[in-house]
């Protein structure tokens, strides 16, 4: 799980807050501390469940060595405490196999971890003599490897670890060997190294989940500096008063659509329209009354193309570029003749104009599949075209023909 851009600006601020403080002072909490479990477990569960393999695995060969290098009565008392380890190590294992609640796991870990001691401690208790004070000091060892490579919550190894001093303690205690202060003074000598360890294991601790609030915190500052990026990106290729494509986004899509071989493969038609008489109505009505007629113009073709297979462009001041892939002559003109009729119909005023309203112009070229000519040539074509049109009488749509002299009149509007 990972703070990414869908994140609430709550969990961010907490996130922020946490890093300003000192490395010692994080405490995390709710929704970053689950957040943290879930990524650290697979790593500690499979931590967990290897040292309980080697200490089963361990413990059943000491075992098998006991027997053939003991005396069979000392051998044979230590058997039976000896045994308690590899299943409570398999029942761990099988606990820590999948994520569960934490206090089911923190459980198992713990009551798992006390019958290993003990039975470690028994051991030694069983057998007597020498064997009492060693197994109590492999008692302690085993709980300090556990503290030191389990990456549990503190409080779960604090829980390791009183359980190993109180087992040590009590033993001692019952040891006829030494006296009562010998008991104290070697349990005091030992807790100081574990709480040494402890106090280790809970910076390694605080250390890691700093690394994860870092991470958290970089995470979401790349979403927000590539979601700033996509924006730039975007406005980049929109024109800012239509909204539609400029003509960067056209040119670099055209280069994409060709390819290198300068060939559309399903063919294309290509339509630029131009507004008449565009300077004059800005020059009657002013240039607010000139960006709202582009924007509806630029409304009023897109309405009249396939949004999800057409392209269109604001390609210069007035001048609109609409790329039709895979359409014939017939069909081309029928669509540049739809979008004049549309802006006709429109009736948006200019009083420059002959007629009053704002009309298009329109210049159509088209490239069949089987020509190999650049988006460039196709545009110069429809360039042709559109210079036909205005000199025709404006108003209309001129069809781009091999032969200069052979464009088709479309329709003339007056």
């Amino acid at each position: 799980m990972h703070l990414d851009g869908h994140d609430s600006p709550a969990l961010a601020a907490e996130v922020d807050r946490l890093l300003a403080r000192r490395t010692r002072d994080i405490r995390l909490k709710g929704e970053i501390k689950n957040r943290f479990r879930a990524r650290v477990w697979p790593q500690t569960a499979k931590i967990i469940r290897s040292w309980m393999t080697w200490v089963a695995l361990l413990d059943v060969l000491t075992l098998a060595l006991n027997m053939l290098m003991l005396p069979r009565s000392v051998a044979h008392s230590m058997l039976l405490p000896g045994a308690i380890i590899p299943p409570v190590a398999v029942a761990v294992v099988f606990a820590w196999r999948k994520p569960q609640a934490a206090w089911l796991q923190g459980t198992s870990l713990i009551a798992g971890m006390f019958l290993i001691l003990l039975s470690v401690a028994l051991v030694g208790v069983s057998a007597g003599g020498e064997f009492y004070e060693r197994q109590l000091n492999v008692m302690l060892f085993v709980a300090i490897t556990a503290i030191i490579i389990f990456g549990i919550p503190l409080a779960w190894t604090v829980a390791i670890a009183g359980l190993a001093l109180g087992l040590y303690l009590v033993f001692q205690l019952q040891n006829p060997a030494i006296g009562l202060g010998s008991a104290v003074a070697a349990t005091l000598f030992f807790a100081s190294g574990i709480f040494a360890t402890v106090a280790a294991r809970r910076i390694m601790t605080i250390l890691a989940q700093k690394t994860f609030l870092f991470e958290l915190r970089d995470r979401r500052r790349v979403a927000e500096l590539a979601k700033a990026n996509q924006r730039l990106e975007t406005l980049a290729r929109t024109d800012p008063l239509t909204g539609i494509a400029n003509r960067r986004w056209m040119t670099e899509t055209l280069g994409r659509i060709w390819g290198s071989d300068k060939r559309c493969l399903d063919g294309a038609a290509m339509l630029m329209c131009d507004i008449d008489h565009f300077k004059k109505l800005n020059d009657h009505l002013g240039h607010s009354e000139g960006d709202r007629c582009l924007v509806e113009v630029a409304r009023i073709i897109q309405e009249n193309v396939r949004r999800d297979h057409d392209l269109l462009a604001r390609y210069g001041g007035e001048e609109f570029l609409v790329l039709l892939p895979g359409v014939t002559e017939e069909e081309a003109t029928s669509v540049a003749e739809r979008i004049r009729k549309s802006i006709e119909a429109a009736a948006i005023p200019n009083p420059g104009s002959r007629v009053r309203r704002v009309t298009l112009s329109i210049g159509v070229a088209v490239q069949s599949a089987d020509q190999a000519i650049s988006p460039e040539q196709l545009q110069r074509h429809a360039d042709a075209a559109l210079y036909l049109a205005k000199q025709a009488g404006r108003n209309q749509v001129q069809l781009h023909t091999p032969e200069s002299t052979r464009n088709q009149t479309i329709r003339v509007g007056r």
